[in-house]
């Protein structure tokens, strides 16, 4: 329960936050910043390590390929959403339609591994919900800064946040019904998911290549953020491990 709560109120705190700060766009690509970094982290420390240490042969790293060309696919549809590219989304060249399908099928496949997480603060699930706040906060100042005084497209808008909102806590209770066993392939893929995300924000050339120490210290500080948790999350769970 308090999985689902926090899932849904990453997306409504974002999306709050979007729509009262959505002009300013060096907040979102900062705060994405600061999520690849914790992402990246989240996937090399948590997700991969579980992924390759499952019992089920050596073919989980055709998986994380297939959430890395998964995640490609889907751009198509958001077109790079995910990272912030939402200057570039004019009425005409983005379908909301697209759009939402995109971000639901992301958001839902995310949110599949958590039906089996024992621990209720796990950093996988913080991986989640930190990379939620960025997106949302995109979703969010893209719905509600589109035009000024147009009342009439507000509920189609709050329909796609609602969409967004329940869709990792629709893939975590699909999750229940699959196998356990399946669990290790869903991670796989979510992995790579996570992985091309990140990479793509943390890559994106910089300007003119010039070194720039905001967007690395930036990244330090997710990674520090997520190393934080990393930490905490296998000292209180040392008993709990056979």
């Amino acid at each position: 329960m308090i999985t689902v709560l926090l899932l849904i109120l990453s997306v409504v705190a974002g999306v709050f936050l979007g729509k009262h700060f959505g002009k300013k766009e060096k907040l979102a690509k900062n705060l994405l910043i600061l999520s690849a970094g914790f992402l990246i982290t989240i996937c090399l420390n948590e997700v991969f390590p579980e992924v390759y240490n499952a019992e089920v042969g050596s073919s989980l790293g055709i998986f994380v390929i297939g959430g890395v060309l998964l995640q490609m696919i889907l751009e198509a549809l958001t077109k790079g959403f995910e990272h912030g590219h939402f200057h570039h989304h004019n009425e005409h060249n983005i379908l909301p339609v697209a759009l939402m399908l995109g971000l639901f099928i992301h958001a839902f496949i995310e949110g599949i591994p958590l039906a089996n997480e024992e621990h209720e603060f796990s950093p996988y699930l913080l991986g989640i919900v930190f990379h939620n706040l960025p997106i949302s906060f995109i979703l969010g100042a893209f719905l509600f800064n589109r035009k000024e005084g147009s009342k009439g497209s507000s509920y189609p808008s709050l329909l796609i946040v609602a969409l967004f909102a329940l869709a990792s806590p629709m893939g975590m209770l699909l999750g229940n019904y699959f196998n356990p066993d399946l669990q290790p392939y869903f991670l796989a893929v979510v992995g790579g998911i996570f992985l091309h995300i990140s990479s793509v924000i943390i890559f994106e050339s910089n300007k003119n290549h010039n070194i720039d120490w905001v967007k690395i210290g930036l990244v330090i500080l997710g990674v520090s953020l997520a190393l934080i948790m990393h930490l905490f999350h296998s000292h209180s769970h040392v008993g709990h491990h056979h």
